[in-house]
């Protein structure tokens, strides 16, 4: 692991609270600009668990998760174990197959398993000789003036540790962020979506992938959606997004099977009907939180990162692409004030929220985008114009999706930049139709066409038909 040549005069401690993805990305950040870094997780070590516990929806890594992990020397480990996705694959009713890209040629996502990239981390984390990983610590309070935190074990002990500055980054329902709850001026809002998720597997055939790796398969349906996403394993995981309502009308295999032949005929059999029975009511379907509060910040003590700050719904595959960035953010204001955390902490939260609440309210409509807008004849013809501009002016109009997933353009100025292209685009558009239309009404006037010549020939036809009836 490479070592940072800048250190502080005196090595502080940072304790970051929860080991998850943004957790140990955060303590490598840390520990190579030489800070004492102490990570308490109130789970087991997952390295060693036999079941791992927690979200397992998989994740689509680009590139602004990708510019975080190249800054510790882990990009290429983790793209090596994940694969490429260049479009999404569109499931039809009636089983047709389209792919839409996602940018140009050289342009991926990538399919990455969530237990193994924390996995990775975690080691990473030890790999620096000025951390230590501490597991099995749930947070039981701390001092936002004194930096002093409690922690409990499952045995019923405690220990207490003074840190300069506490990174919270333990997750959607954080107990750090509890905290900033007593405090005035502090906003938060917390928004359950009404619909739910399920997972399931669709296994290898003959030992090699069921269906064409290299996309992210969608049965878009309007309401609802399936997608799929491929696993180094062969398999498929397939996630089921439904409202509550739809997933309760369910309550028997048979029904189960009557559903995904009404709406996904084609998955029934890649799954198999016996194990679509059975998986379908192994676990309940569960919830989607959206999280947004604002500032990140107290004092020059304690930070929220990651879905502590900023819990977003799925669907633009940005939630750890998202808090991965805010590791590498952090770490440039850091660079910028001389690792000052009365100045750095502030400033991080004026970036920082703006871009945050922008890539929540995309990951809601990207929703309706991904279960209902792929259907449509005009999204497609916005999608093929959108690219022909873009190769014909690259730096002027740049797609949402690309400026989103393919560069480190700030959320919210993406957001805003899309809005202008969309207004500029559709009065091209609109001017080119009128345009049209009133060109060929000019040349209709000026060149009216010859009204007996357009009757002769009718009238010969008629005659000949009526020849043909009565012979």
């Amino acid at each position: 692991m490479e070592e940072s040549t800048r250190r502080p005069t005196k090595k502080k401690v940072v304790a970051v609270v929860g080991g998850g993805l943004v957790g140990a990305l955060n303590a490598c950040f840390f520990a190579k600009r030489g800070f004492n870094v102490e990570v308490y997780e109130i789970r087991e070590d997952i390295r060693q668990a036999k079941v791992v516990k927690g979200r397992s929806i998989n994740l689509a890594l680009s590139h602004r998760g990708r510019q975080a992990l190249k800054h510790v020397g882990m990009e290429e480990k983790i793209v090596s174990q994940g694969i490429p996705m260049h479009a999404r694959m569109i499931h039809s009713l009636k089983g047709k197959q389209s792919p839409i890209p996602y940018g140009k040629k050289d342009q991926y996502i990538l399919s990455v398993d969530r237990a193994n990239l924390n996995k990775e981390l975690l080691t990473a984390v030890e790999a620096f000789p000025n951390t230590k990983l501490n597991f099995d610590h749930k947070l039981q309070g701390w001092s936002a003036e004194t930096g002093l935190m409690t922690f409990v074990r499952s045995d019923g002990s405690k220990e207490q540790i003074n840190a300069d500055l506490i990174v919270g980054c333990d997750g959607a329902f954080s107990a750090l962020r509890k905290q900033f709850l007593r405090r005035s001026r502090f906003n938060y809002s917390q928004t359950y979506i009404p619909h739910g998720y399920m997972e399931l597997t669709i296994p290898p055939l003959n030992g090699e992938f069921a269906m064409k790796p290299n996309y992210l398969h969608i049965w878009p349906r309007n309401t609802f959606m399936m997608i799929a996403l491929p696993n180094m394993d062969k398999t498929f995981t397939c996630t089921l997004f439904m409202p509550f309502e739809d997933f309760e009308k369910i309550t028997t295999g048979d029904e189960v099977i009557t559903f995904f032949q009404k709406y996904f005929p084609d998955a029934i059999p890649l799954i198999g009907a016996d194990t679509l029975k059975r998986d379908y009511f192994r676990l309940p379907a569960q919830a989607m939180v959206s999280v947004k509060c604002s500032s990140y910040h107290i004092g020059d003590k304690c930070v929220l990162m990651g879905d502590a700050a900023h819990a977003v719904v799925p669907f633009y595959g940005q939630g750890m692409n998202a808090g991965f960035e805010d590791c590498i953010v952090f770490d440039e204001i850091m660079e910028l004030f001389n690792e000052d955390f009365s100045a750095v902490l502030p400033e991080y939260t004026r970036v920082r929220v703006p871009d945050d609440h922008a890539i929540a309210d995309l990951a809601m409509y990207n929703y309706v985008e991904m279960r209902a807008h792929v259907n449509s004849k005009w999204f497609l013809f916005r999608k093929h114009v959108d690219n022909i501009l873009h190769f014909l002016l690259p730096q002027t109009i740049i797609p949402l999706y690309t400026m989103v997933t393919f560069t480190r353009t700030r959320y919210h100025e993406a957001v805003e930049r899309w809005h202008w292209q969309n207004k500029v685009i559709n009065r091209g558009l609109f001017f080119c139709a009128a345009g049209a239309f009133f060109g060929s009404s000019y040349l209709l006037i000026k060149n009216p066409p010859d009204i007996d010549k357009l009757v002769v020939p009718a009238e010969k036809m008629w005659n000949r038909l009526v020849a043909l009836r009565t012979s």
